[in-house]
């Protein structure tokens, strides 16, 4: 369920960044970050539901971990431009009065919630509430028949018969039911069932905030008087006597006055039906619902069944509570509240009381939503759902306590088995990333883990395109962290993929070059983490070589990293070098050969740092010594009885040519000092040794190489027997020390050598003659 989301986010990321810190474009409420991620997520919801009829693939968990995603993002986007936004200034509700002792209540109320901005925040968040409850159930439109039908009926039943009881109410009045006669009567079953649905209904209306199509839905049950009941919640307002701005489509509305001018009657009415005990607690709950209040708060929360239902009846509470208390004490200055008895503005003292009051309030309002933290619900995800969690501390303006808790959490993988991992590691990702977008500070530690926790979950999910956007969110660490990703794409991806991948780098502004050599220099290390290390035994050269492993592959393709561009060409060569020192001291000729076949050519003609230059051409010198003996024998493998003349002469000067080539070749690698340059001078103490045994693995063999090759053609070139006894004053010339790197191991110490020199003198002596030295001075 999860990867369906991961494209779509990364697109609203690129957006948001595209902004460029622009606070309008961010919050925007059509188009803004949190308002295109709650879309998202309910797009993605209504998908799942819609399927899921079907095909029962989500699980109902998944189902409420994504509509709690998506209740986030929407309490981000209703909270986070009304923290960010500078208002207009505004008047005090005792300014207000100043100016005008009729302002109308709901005037009041509104310059209340704007002087403190805990309550506006808790009005926000309670139109959040009201935004994100579940849609009320459908009502049956059977009571639209009559109000009251089948009771009727009954009772015009018992009329006609005379008959006396039956457990049926006598009166048809609203109260009927609720009169404490004692004999316990009640309408019949099928109004009593849809009584009770519709209470249901009514109470679903006023939780989602719905109030007048609730007033709407009693009408149509013909129970008027609860639909003034209803209505009787708002509050008085008269906008024709209000010191209020107006847009100039309003000033063409009635200007009438609505509300309840009552209001303060009805509420004490309401709390005294919330606490009635013959009533239903459906019903119960619904006036507590519209009078919230701490005396109605226990049938209130006694009807909330999830945590959702719980905090919002906990904000119903608090701010009817708080607008109840300012407007008890502008009741003596409002002619709406009690008259005017007094005059004028409030002396300072009592707005320093109302100060203390207001720090006092808040305090209590802070501890009673903290305590929301470990309650427990009857229905849906407990209290300490990471979801829950984010809410509460959003609403508590505690976004870097919550980013630590959760990247704590992933520290001691508390998360990492739970189905919706991914999605609240998703979550958490893009919340850190759209505080950091609209300045708000977020912990640099937390954000690091969280963002690498989500990043995991992107490569486990294979959604390769998108890592580098994220990298490049860590800051300092951007340019290691998606060099990490890229070495962990090993063999599976080719060429072309890997060069896509990297130039994903600049596009989301890292440094490709430093993120190349360190994808390099990682890969080099892994490979070199698995395979030998450069030491023991000299290995054999002779004969078949196994394949290249997965390993020596790995090694073999990081160099591609810093060979993509040539601004990296620099460190392409050194990297070429150890790469090369490790194969060749392995023996592993064919596939050092491939490896230095995949570096471009341009490597060659890097003059410095001059020792590595030096050393890479002396690479390229082997191998050509290396293929020119190679093809010689190949070459003699062709020698056919049959040949005709003509081809035999051919094969004759080809042979002979490339005997001349491969001896030319040899001679002057032994001559020039071949990897012998840092030896001399020390050098870095690890190369000096890989060098050493590179000469001592290859040395040795190209000279038996040589000088078998020599005598083997002497048949049919005689003077190739002189040419292989004076490599011996090669090999023994003190300036270049040949000697040096043979070796007391099989097949390369010098007495092998010398044993295959002192045939070669023996052979000498088959055209006859006693003189062994012959063969050289003629």
């Amino acid at each position: 369920m999860s990867e369906a989301l991961f494209a779509p986010c990364a697109e609203v990321l690129k957006a948001g960044k595209a902004a460029n810190g622009d606070l309008d474009a961010l919050l925007d409420p059509d188009s803004g970050f949190a308002s295109r991620l709650t879309q998202i997520c309910r797009d993605q919801l209504a998908d799942l539901e819609e399927n899921s009829i079907t095909e029962n693939a989500v699980s109902q968990g998944e189902l409420e971990a994504l509509k709690m995603e998506s209740d986030t993002w929407a309490l981000l986007q209703a909270l986070i431009p009304h923290r960010k936004t500078v208002n207009d200034p505004y008047l005090t509700p005792r300014a207000l009065l100043a100016l005008n002792p009729y302002t109308p209540p709901a005037t009041l109320a509104q310059a209340t919630i704007a002087s403190s901005p805990l309550l506006s925040a808790l009005v926000v968040v309670r139109e959040w509430l009201c935004e994100c409850a579940p849609l009320p159930a459908m009502v049956s439109p059977g009571a639209t028949n009559g109000y009251w039908r089948f009771t009727r009926h009954v009772l015009l039943q018992h009329m006609r018969t005379g008959q006396v009881g039956g457990g049926i109410v006598t009166e048809m009045d609203p109260d009927a039911v609720n009169r404490d006669n004692g004999d316990g009567k009640a309408l019949a079953v099928d109004d009593a069932n849809y009584e009770k649905a519709l209470l249901q209904a009514l109470f679903a209306h006023v939780r989602a905030g719905r109030n007048e199509e609730a007033a709407d839905l009693c009408r149509k049950a013909h129970q008027p008087w609860r639909a003034a009941s209803i209505n009787g919640a708002m509050v008085f307002q008269w906008r024709a006597i209000a010191n209020e701005s107006r847009e100039e489509d309003a000033m063409e509305e009635d200007e009438g006055w609505r509300g309840n001018l009552r209001r303060k009657l009805w509420k004490t009415t309401c709390t005294r039906a919330a606490l009635n005990q013959t009533l239903s607690p459906t019903e119960r709950a619904l006036y507590a619902a519209l009078a919230p209040s701490p005396q109605t708060a226990g049938p209130l929360k006694a009807h909330c069944r999830t945590w959702a239902d719980q905090l919002w009846a906990l904000v119903c509470v608090v701010c009817e509570e708080r607008l109840s208390a300012s407007m008890a004490s502008l009741a003596g200055e409002c002619f709406w509240e009690g008259g005017l008895e007094s005059e004028g503005a409030a002396d300072v003292s009592e707005v320093i009381v109302e100060d203390k009051e207001e720090d006092e309030w808040e305090q209590e309002v802070i501890s009673a939503l903290d305590a929301l933290g470990s309650i427990s619900v009857e229905e849906g995800a407990p209290a300490d759902n990471p979801y829950h969690v984010s809410q509460l501390y959003i609403i508590l303006d505690r976004t870097d306590a919550l980013l630590e808790a959760f990247a704590k959490g992933l520290r001691e993988d508390s998360y990492i088995a739970l189905p919706e991992y991914a999605s609240m590691t998703r979550f958490f990702a893009h919340l850190c990333l759209f505080l950091r977008m609209i300045d708000i500070a977020v912990p640099p530690l937390a954000t690091q883990v969280i963002l690498e926790a989500y990043l995991h979950v992107l490569e486990t999910a294979g959604k390769r395109d998108l890592i580098a956007m994220y990298a490049s969110a860590l800051g300092d660490n951007a340019v290691e962290r998606y060099a990490m990703f890229l070495t962990s794409l090993d063999l599976l991806a080719d060429e072309a993929e890997r060069e896509h991948a990297l130039k994903r780098a600049s596009d989301h502004g890292l440094d490709t070059h430093r993120v190349a050599i360190a994808t390099a220099e990682r890969t080099i290390e892994k490979a070199f983490g698995i395979l030998p290390p450069l030491k023991g035994p000299l290995p054999s050269v002779i004969g078949m070589q196994p394949p290249p492993s997965d390993a020596e592959n790995l090694l073999v393709r990081s160099i591609e990293w810093t060979t993509f561009s040539e601004s990296t060409y620099d460190t392409a060569l050194e990297q070429a070098c150890v790469v090369l020192r490790y194969f060749l001291g392995h023996g592993r000729v064919h596939v050092a050969k491939t490896f230095l076949d995949k570096l471009p050519p341009a490597l060659g003609s890097i003059h410095q740092p001059e020792e590595l230059a030096t050393e890479y051409l002396h690479y390229h010198q082997f191998f050509n010594v290396w293929e020119a003996l190679a093809r010689v024998v190949e070459i003699r493998a062709l020698d056919e009885p049959n040949m005709n003349r003509d081809t035999r002469t051919a094969w004759i000067n080809d042979y002979k040519n490339l005997l001349e080539y491969a001896r030319s070749q040899v001679m002057k690698l032994l001559t020039t000092e071949w990897l012998t340059s840092d030896v001399a001078l020390g050098g870095v103490e690890r190369r000096r040794r890989d060098l050493m045994r590179i000469r001592q693995i290859y040395i040795p063999e190209l000279i038996i190489r040589l000088h078998s090759t020599l005598t083997a053609s002497r048949n049919r070139f005689p003077e190739n027997l002189k040419h292989a006894l004076a490599v011996v004053n090669v090999v023994a010339d003190s300036r270049y020390k040949l000697y040096e790197d043979f070796v007391s191991q099989d097949g390369r110490r010098l007495g092998d050598y010398l044993g295959a020199v002192r045939q070669a003198f023996l052979a000498g002596l088959e055209g006859g003659g006693l003189d062994p030295f012959r063969v050289i001075t003629v």
